[in-house]
């Protein structure tokens, strides 16, 4: 079971361990790094590396909540919402500090934004 101890801008804290980079979250409860490099050419247009499909998204699971950061400021773009629904996946995105209520959640991946 994953705890959030602490969320700040730039900052999440989970069972002790801290991360400043996005993570991933599958409903496995492993936590990785979100390989955001193929999205970076649209950096500048967007003030974040915005999550587009070239991305590794897990997609293996009923719900994808994408935590869009403690000033929800990450944007998805539409082909992601596309495909989401092409998979049958449920794509919900808010606040990263709302997003962690669903981190136990058996039936969900989550994508948390943390950098700023």
């Amino acid at each position: 079971m994953l705890r959030v101890d602490d969320l700040k801008l730039g900052r999440i804290s989970i069972n002790g361990r801290v991360y400043i980079r996005d993570i991933v979250i599958t409903n496995n409860l492993t936590i990785t790094l979100r390989e955001s490099r193929s999205s970076e050419a649209l950096r500048e247009r967007y003030g974040h590396t915005p999550m587009t499909t070239a991305e590794n998204i897990p997609w293996g699971c009923e719900k994808l909540v994408i935590g869009t950061g403690v000033q929800s400021r990450l944007f998805i773009m539409d082909e992601v919402r596309v495909r989401a629904h092409e998979m049958g996946v449920k794509l919900i995105t808010m606040p990263t500090s709302q997003a962690i209520r669903h981190i136990n959640d058996p039936s969900t991946n989550l994508i948390l934004h943390i950098v700023r």
